[in-house]
This record gives C-alpha cells, sequence and structure tokens, in this order.
C-alpha cells in the first residue's frame, strides 16, 4: 500500500502534475542590478523583480526568476515585455513539460484541442527535454510570441501572441494555480 501511494506520488511528480498544493518558497529580495547576459539585446532595461521556489508535496522542481521593465503592471503583463527563467531541479521530459504547460494555459481560456496539439508540437520543438541544473529562459514580446533560451543560448521562438500571453500567464496571470509563487514573482513590482 505504501509502496504503491510512493509510486502514484513519483508518476505525478515526474509528469509535472499536481499531486498536492504546491509551495512557492520567497527568497530574498534579489538585487536590482543582478542581470543575465542574454537579456542585454532583449531587454536591456529589465530589472529583476522577485523569484521564488516552486515545491510540490516537499519535491522541489524549479527555482523561477522574473525580470521586467520599468512601469510594468501586473494586472497589463500580456502587454509587456517580459523574461522568466526557470532553473530546474530535477529532471523533465519536454513532452511533459508542454502538455502540463497547456494544462496550466487552459486555466486562463478554452483551448481546442487542435490548437493545443499545434503548441504542445511548438514546445517540443525549442525545448529539449530538460536536465536538473537546466535554466529556460521564456521572453514575452508583446504582439508578437515567444523566444526561448537554454542554459543562454538561443533555444527558438513561437510566433503566436496568444500563446505568448497564456503561456506567462501560467505563472503572472490572476487564475494561476500557484499564487504563491505569482506573488512572490511579483514582489518587488509597486501597485
Amino acid at each position: 500500500m505504501i509502496a504503491t501511494l510512493f509510486l502514484a506520488l513519483a508518476l505525478s511528480l515526474v509528469l509535472w502534475l499536481p499531486a498536492g498544493e504546491a509551495l512557492a518558497q520567497a527568497g530574498p529580495q534579489p538585487a536590482a542590478s543582478e542581470q543575465r547576459a542574454e537579456l542585454q539585446d532583449v531587454l536591456p532595461q529589465a530589472q529583476l523583480v522577485g523569484k521564488g521556489r516552486l515545491t510540490v508535496w516537499g519535491f522541489q522542481v524549479y527555482d523561477a526568476r522574473l525580470w521586467v521593465n520599468p512601469g510594468f503592471r501586473p494586472q497589463g503583463f500580456a502587454s509587456d515585455a517580459l523574461a522568466l527563467e526557470l532553473s530546474y531541479l530535477r529532471d523533465f521530459d519536454n513532452q511533459a513539460v508542454a502538455q502540463r504547460s497547456i494544462t496550466e494555459m487552459r486555466r486562463s481560456a478554452p483551448i481546442s484541442d487542435e490548437q493545443a496539439g499545434k503548441w504542445v508540437a511548438a514546445l517540443v520543438k525549442v525545448l529539449p527535454d530538460i536536465k536538473k541544473g537546466d535554466r529556460v529562459m521564456g521572453v514575452h514580446r508583446p504582439g508578437l510570441g515567444a523566444a526561448f533560451w537554454m542554459n543562454g543560448k538561443p533555444a527558438g521562438e513561437i510566433r503566436d501572441a496568444e500563446f505568448a500571453r497564456l503561456f506567462f500567464g501560467i505563472w503572472l496571470a490572476p487564475t494561476t494555480s500557484e499564487p504563491g509563487l505569482r506573488s512572490a514573482l511579483l514582489a518587488g513590482v509597486g501597485p
């Protein structure tokens, strides 16, 4: 019985399924000067405003960091350029990450199965399998889509503004499944 429960828990974590309430742990507030080299060209004015850790049932999943330009407003995140970095603390299959992303995106808006299939294929194309220690950064380009970097190197783009809005909404929309992580990411943003 206990082995079956542990196996179910492990499987749900591997597939990045919500096995229980996830906790976001905010770290110390980031220094305004903290910047990733890959942002110098695409968001040179951006400042790190928040960070947090996603933990599900005691399993640490990733550390997240959010960079925004001056004047950023959380309620208008979909119209602002921003960068979100996830530093993974365990391995994940890219197909599982893509599927989980669609599940989370559907919290904000209905997505047809046909559209979901296209977006899963696009995500799998730009993101390889993730290993512990990998850094994935997504840059929201309002009206254009999203660009992705893997460990500081360009990984590809998804040129679809609706995809980008819903994808970054996984962390920033009020409908997020992780409101504690959202609060930690937006901690350094004024009202």
